[in-house]
This record gives C-alpha cells, structure tokens and sequence, in this order.
C-alpha cells in the first residue's frame, strides 16, 4: 500500500505559524488516514520551532523569521526528519501545503512579509523532491488519489 507524508496541519493540527490548521475537509484525505496509509509530518515543528512562532519566508539561501531571525537550520532539520520517515516508510507521493516555507512545491512567500507570492519549493518540498517523493498540494488530492494502488 503506498504511502502518503501529510502535512499535520492538513489533517487538522494545530502546528501553523499562527498557532491554526488548515485542516482539509475532502474526504479523501479522511479515507487514507483510515485506510493507513497517511503519515503525519510537519517539517516546521520536527524541526524545532514552536507553534505559535513568528512567520517565516525563503530570502535567497536562508529562512528569516519577520523579526529578522536566521531559521534556516531548524527548516533544514525539519526537512531532513521528514526525509528520514519518507525513507522509514517507503512513502512515495508527499501532500502538502501550498506556499508554504517548508511545504510549498510550486509556490512561496517571495521573502518581503508583504503577502507576495512567487514560484518556488519550500525547504522539505526540496528535498524530499530530490529525493524522488512526488509532491502533491491540497488542491491536488484527487489527481494523487488516482495514482495511487488500490
């Protein structure tokens, strides 16, 4: 049965920036936890960061939290533990939040704290990419769902 990293606040957690969710109501999602085949992750969080904590956006090399805060070693961890368990778990195919620093796989902040967007990978999206995980985004749940063995 293939296996599915999930970003937690996709299912509901409450580890966001802002101490929130942005728990998906698609019952899809609900079937793969049932069915076993969902693995909780959030790279933010593994890494060390608390919840709440200051928002955080890629500038250049680095991960800056809005107060100025060089981050960029507790996303790098993160995403190293989230590597780890796609390895432990043989997870292939990764749903994640879109825009996100750590999540993001086709967009992300664009560095200035204003709200801007632009294309980009966040840190674990990265990696976990380099490392053959597919990577999915909340919007993308039944294109995954088709792929994946039944």
């Amino acid at each position: 049965m293939d296996k599915i990293l999930i970003s937690k606040c996709l299912m509901g957690e409450n580890v966001k920036y802002n101490g929130g969710n942005n728990q998906s109501d698609n019952p899809i999602l609900a079937g793969w936890v049932k069915e076993g085949r969902a693995i909780p992750i959030c790279p933010e969080t593994e890494g060390g960061l608390s919840t709440p904590r200051e928002p955080s956006e890629i500038q250049g090399d680095k991960v800056i939290n809005c107060k100025g805060c060089d981050v960029t070693e507790e996303f790098i961890c993160g995403a190293r533990i989230a590597c780890q368990k796609a390895k432990e778990t043989k997870a292939k195919y990764a749903l994640m939040k879109q825009g996100s620093p750590s999540c993001g796989s086709k967009t992300i902040s664009d560095g200035t704290f204003t709200g801007t967007k632009k294309q980009g990978m966040g840190i674990a999206a990265r990696l976990l990419s380099d490392m053959g995980v597919k990577i999915f985004d909340e919007n993308e749940i039944e294109k995954l769902d088709k792929i994946l063995d039944k």
